[in-house]
């Protein structure tokens, strides 16, 4: 494909370029909240069985993954939103 063809599709098409990046963002986001919540439960069954004292590093990385993949969610869903009005 050449690039003259490329940018005629991307000129064409931009609602469909804007989504894809959104897509793109999603992803990344969905895998961070889905291993916070990994994370956490594994968290959770060690402190069951050590009844122990949790280390504070163990409870401050879900809640940054939780903050990082909750931010890109919105930004991917601010992206779609956008699209919808080109």
């Amino acid at each position: 494909m050449s690039l003259q063809m490329l940018w005629g599709f991307l000129a064409a098409h931009p609602a469909k370029l804007i989504n894809l990046l959104a897509l793109l963002i999603t992803c990344p986001g969905g895998l961070l909240l889905h291993s916070a919540r990994r994370r956490e439960t594994v968290a959770r069954e060690r402190l069951a069985v050590d009844e122990g004292v949790v280390d504070t590093l163990g409870q401050r990385v879900p809640r940054y993954f939780y903050i990082l993949g909750f931010a890109c969610l919105a930004m991917a869903l601010l992206l779609s939103w956008f699209s919808t009005r080109i």
